[in-house]
């Protein structure tokens, strides 16, 4: 066994502890790439771990706050939001209610229906009325039928309907024409009355022809339309008096039983006494 001795044994401690030495710090610049196992160079691997430590409670520490205040906002642009279209909603609907109330107060009848049938009146001849509703857009001809209809009238040709426009005049009614385009304002009154008398009343076929001619023309009598001498004045009532109440009877006709009757636009009391004087005449005569 040898021994070395001197500066030789001397040397080679120093080189063993200069490899360690250069180890160290290439141990340390090699730690930071890797972890280092778990048995070697504990303090310096706790050093090494700290900051990372440090690190995450930091950064979840940090993440919590911004995570709160971005939801924060997010509730108070929701509600502002609401709110928002709560109040263009309120805008919106009080417009409409604008709107809906002035299309009312400019245009009434867009809402109200008008109604599709007009009520008619008629004077007769005998003095009674005669009452039906037609369509609106209705032509004469509709209304004349009506009133035929309704007296049985079949010889239609001498008579027709008459109105007064807005100035008081008498005009006939135009059977081809629309009702409301000859009456623009009013009632719908009219009269049934003849238009012409036929030249020969006993080519007439129906007596209730014959009867609405005397109607007739006693009316234009008595209101001075037709003028007449005394004479045919008196025959004429007598013709009345003798349709109305028959045969002259003294024990049911007093002396003023003709007092109720019209003959002539100016009645005198000389025109009654011919009258009753010419309808003792009438006696079996038709009526």
């Amino acid at each position: 066994m040898t021994t070395e001795s001197g500066s030789d044994s001397e040397s080679k401690p120093d080189q063993e502890a200069e490899p360690q030495e250069a180890a160290g710090p290439q141990g340390q610049a090699g730690a930071q790439p890797g972890p280092e196992p778990a048995g070697g160079n504990g303090s310096l691997n706790g050093e090494k771990q700290q900051p990372a430590l440090e690190q995450f409670p930091e950064a979840a520490a940090h993440s919590t706050p911004v995570k709160r205040e971005i939801g924060d906002k997010d509730r108070d642009f929701a509600a502002a939001a609401a709110k928002q279209l709560e109040y263009q909603q309120f805008e919106d609907d009080k417009l409409s209610q604008r709107s809906s109330s002035s299309k009312l107060s400019r245009s009434p009848l867009k809402i109200v229906k008008r109604p599709k049938s007009m009520q008619c009146k008629v004077t007769l001849l005998d003095g009674s009325e005669y009452g039906c509703d037609v369509d609106k857009r209705s032509r004469g001809q509709v209304l004349f039928d009506k009133v035929c209809e309704h007296l049985n009238l079949l010889e239609k040709d001498y008579f027709g309907l008459t109105y007064r426009d807005a100035e008081n005049q008498k005009n006939w009614l135009d059977p081809a024409k629309e009702i409301k385009k000859q009456i623009r304002s009013g009632a719908w009154h009219f009269s049934f009355n003849v238009k012409f008398y036929p030249p020969d009343p006993a080519q007439l076929s129906e007596d209730i022809t014959r009867y609405y001619l005397c109607l007739q023309l006693r009316d234009d009598i008595v209101s001075g339309r037709l003028p007449c001498s005394f004479v045919t004045l008196a025959l004429l009532g007598s013709y009345t008096v003798q349709s109305e109440l028959g045969d002259y009877d003294p024990d049911e006709c007093g002396n003023d039983y003709i007092s109720e009757f019209r003959f002539a636009p100016n009645h005198t009391k000389e025109l009654e006494d011919k009258v009753i004087e010419l309808h003792k005449s009438h006696r079996n005569d038709a009526s």
